[in-house]
């Protein structure tokens, strides 16, 4: 009978750098425009520094992540060029070790060791990659994507609070800013979650307490700098 299974582990590259895309663009954005506007800058600041950190934030997430994500493939390719020259060199040594991976995770020798020859037989690259390397093809880095991600999620987080900021007016802002954000931390926390495959309201409940505490301390910091300015 067959059976349709749904995996996730397959959205792990992009789903990691979207999730802390959005999230960062939204706490630190918010955090922004409350330190500002706690240290009694006006509406026109307010919203110049909300802007210029949703840029430059951007830019920020998606060099970062190239980079950080870019090292982990050099480091995946250096693996299997070594991997590549070891089985020309010395196969032999190679089946032999790829047999006792299996061995080592409960097969029984013998059919281990035709696994492994079948398995080498098929492609002896990816089955050195896959079960010796831990390298997944649904888990390869993907510099580009990640950037990309981070980059179009940080500035969709980032908006939001700059969204309150052009509706709402002066004697509200810090409070509708605020909930707002907690509101849509929230909602993130979940959706992120829920295409994961984790606990929804656990993952809900951890990023709003975090974007709460950063928010708290940012305003606490800009009335404190407010107050001595």
């Amino acid at each position: 009978m067959h059976r349709d299974e749904v995996h996730r582990s397959h959205r792990v590259g992009w789903l990691r750098a979207a999730v802390l895309g959005a999230n960062d663009g939204l706490v630190s954005t918010a955090s922004l425009v409350l330190g500002v506007a706690a240290a009694d800058a006006g509406h026109t600041g307010i919203l110049t520094a909300g802007v210029a950190g949703l840029v430059a934030g951007a830019m920020s997430m998606a060099a970062g992540e190239y980079v950080s994500v870019h090292s982990q493939k050099d480091a995946e390719e250096a693996d299997l060029a070594k991997e590549r020259e070891e089985l020309a060199q010395d196969p032999e040594f190679e089946l032999e070790e790829l047999t006792q991976i299996y061995v080592a995770r409960g097969v029984d020798e013998p059919t281990a060791q035709r696994v492994a020859e079948q398995l080498t037989a098929h492609d002896a690259l990816e089955a050195h990659a896959r079960d010796e390397l831990g390298i997944f093809d649904a888990t390869t880095a993907n510099p580009v994507q990640a950037a990309l991600a981070s980059a179009a999620t940080f500035a969709v987080g980032a908006a939001i609070p700059l969204i309150v900021l052009m509706l709402v007016p002066a004697a509200q802002l810090m409070i509708s800013v605020a909930l707002v954000s907690l509101a849509a931390l929230a909602l993130l926390g979940g959706l992120g979650a829920q295409a994961g495959g984790a606990n929804v309201p656990m993952a809900a409940m951890r990023v709003t307490i975090w974007g709460a505490l950063a928010m708290a301390i940012t305003s606490a910091v800009g009335q404190l700098f407010g107050a001595f300015v």
